[in-house]
């Protein structure tokens, strides 16, 4: 009597093939409970972050005490730009929101995250002993708040106008027409926020307030926490 027996192949493969769909399905599962996780996270414990806007661009910057600063030499901490220049007479109010914001470093809760103020000279003719004068005028520490051009004046507009969104304009009679404007860069050198306007709330309070959204983003965002993170930014949990 002849006898049929079923080669390996033929055993075997019904056997992987159920193996395949368990791990399918575990995977769909625990993607499955990630998702919800991260959704009731976001839902019932809601949390807010600022927007990535773009990458901010690089530079090379010479400062008041005629030192290099780069774009590289701030990574690392949160950046305030701002924009003006020695003889503005109408940027009172840009340096006044800048010392604002120096003094209120003090006791913000930025989770011990090093934070540095910059304004940029949008003027070719300032140099590192006018912008020092000006330094001094506005009562600026220098250990926080830095005064600085751009080192070569072929590039001002690339940084300025293309890499930082801020207009400006040299006027008939030598004045510089230019927009009231801060960016807020994190450590990772991305754009998160822009304020070109004034608010109903001080531009120095919410400017602080989103220095310790910050801070707490990159204190928090490790680990699993970080998927909590990353849907905040998809649900668009920004700050106001």
């Amino acid at each position: 009597m002849a006898i049929s027996v079923d080669s390996p192949e033929t055993t075997e493969e019904p056997r992987l093939s159920r193996r395949g769909r368990r791990w399918l399905i575990a995977v769909a599962v625990v993607a499955a409970l990630v998702v919800a996780s991260v959704f009731a996270f976001v839902t019932f414990q809601p949390i807010q972050v600022l927007p990535r806007v773009r990458l901010a661009p690089g530079f090379s910057l010479i400062d008041s005490e005629s030192r290099t600063l780069t774009s590289e030499d701030l990574r690392g901490r949160f950046v305030l730009y701002t924009f003006s220049y020695s003889s503005c007479e109408n940027c009172g109010s840009i340096d006044e929101t800048m010392l604002e914001i120096q003094e209120g470093l003090a006791t913000a809760d930025l989770r011990g995250l090093p934070v540095r103020l910059v304004t940029i000279s949008i003027d070719p003719d300032d140099t590192p002993e006018t912008l020092a004068a000006y330094a001094d005028s506005t009562g600026a520490d220098s250990s926080v708040w830095t005064f600085a051009a751009v080192e070569d004046d072929r590039f001002l507009a690339d940084v300025v106008a293309g890499g930082f969104n801020t207009y400006y304009a040299a006027e008939d009679d030598g004045s510089i027409s230019l927009d009231r404007s801060f960016v807020l860069v994190d450590n990772a050198g991305i754009i998160r926020n822009e304020y070109k306007y004034q608010t109903q709330t001080s531009d120095a309070e919410r400017i602080l307030r989103h220095l310790g959204v910050l801070a707490e983003e990159v204190e928090n965002s490790k680990g699993a926490a970080s998927l909590a993170y990353e849907a905040a930014h998809l649900f668009l949990c920004y700050a106001p």
